[in-house]
């Protein structure tokens, strides 16, 4: 089977001619100004076969000989242009394969306590549970998704996906009631989720170049105070509550205090459209580095690695078990 070819832009996915395609950003070396909604209709349809993945305990390629690069947790990785995801065992190693079939387009992930992974399988407009048991994969229940992204858990096991085609967020209840919409306003294509120790819903409003905040409570929403933000993808909070959000169209991630503070730049060096955001137990911070096909780690005590994956094509998605997070 061929290999799909990479677009080198922030995730798009195959849609019918009518359909415009995911928000880009531009080619490697192009800058301001970035692509605005105005440019979808002439976006390229995408086009690619999904992957069947590899058995258990198959590696997709060999270790390079580097030092282990991530902690003692898995790191699961959504390679978006290969339609697989990517399981890097805990203290390093080869990567494997996670067990899934008909990937198209594989983006935002998320890990429960039980060891399930949800991932969103952006181009068939559904997400899918892939059971930490080794059972059988299966489509969350959802009704008329378009383009899902984002995904987040919060502790009574409800289920929040950035509808992003359809300008929403819907949360799948634990309980099986249904599929509801969770109450926003003026949304332009979701993308990254992330849920605060409280309970409530920050999501990046990527067209709109804000991340706003939808309170546990039922409150108003309102957006957070941020400068300068562009094209916003990935969400993950930090140790003490900082909020850390990939500026994609910046090429750089953002740290949000907790306490109201400044804003600050992650110091992470030669970021081109990063996505996904992830911690581990040691309170390391994962960046999935899009168009460079590389995955980066910062450690809570500085200095930047790159996680030796081979082979990588546009990761998009990063999901570790939750844990306290540090940096």
């Amino acid at each position: 089977m061929s290999r799909p070819t990479t677009t080198r832009s922030i995730p798009s996915v195959p849609s019918p001619a009518s359909t415009p395609l995911i928000p880009s950003a531009p080619e490697q070396g192009r800058r301001q100004p970035r692509w605005r909604l105005t440019a979808m209709a002439a976006a390229l349809m995408l086009c690619a076969a999904p992957v069947a993945s590899a058995a258990p305990g198959t590696t997709p390629g060999t270790a390079d000989g580097h030092p282990p690069a991530h902690g003692a947790a898995p790191l699961y990785i959504s390679d978006y242009s290969d339609n697989t995801v990517l399981r890097l065992p805990p203290g390093g190693g080869a990567p494997v394969m996670v067990t899934v079939t008909g990937l198209i387009r594989p983006t935002g992930m998320v890990l429960a306590p039980s060891g399930d992974l949800y991932i969103s399988d952006t181009g068939n407009n559904r997400v899918v549970r892939v059971p930490g048991d080794g059972g059988p994969q299966s489509v969350v229940p959802t009704t008329d998704l378009s383009r899902p992204i984002g995904l987040a858990l919060n502790a009574d096991g409800d289920l929040y996906i950035a509808d992003s085609f359809n300008d929403r967020v819907v949360k799948v209840p634990a309980d099986g009631s249904g599929q509801v919409t969770v109450p926003t306003t003026g949304l332009l294509h979701p993308n990254g989720l992330a849920l605060d120790a409280a309970g409530n819903l920050f999501v990046a409003d990527f067209v709109n170049d804000r991340v706003v905040k939808v309170p546990a409570d039922g409150g108003p929403q309102t957006t957070v105070p941020t400068t300068g933000l562009s094209q916003p993808t990935g969400l993950a909070f930090g140790r003490g509550g900082d909020l850390f959000v990939s500026d994609s169209g910046n090429d750089r991630v953002v740290r949000l205090p907790a306490g109201g503070g400044p804003q600050r730049t992650v110091p992470a060096v030669g970021l081109n459209s990063p996505y996904g955001l992830a911690f581990d137990p040691a309170g390391a911070l994962y960046i999935a580095d899009f168009n460079n096909d590389r995955v980066v780690k910062l450690p809570v005590r500085g200095g930047q690695r790159t996680v030796p994956v081979a082979g990588l094509r546009t990761p998009a998605g990063l999901a570790m078990p939750s844990e306290r997070a540090g940096y």
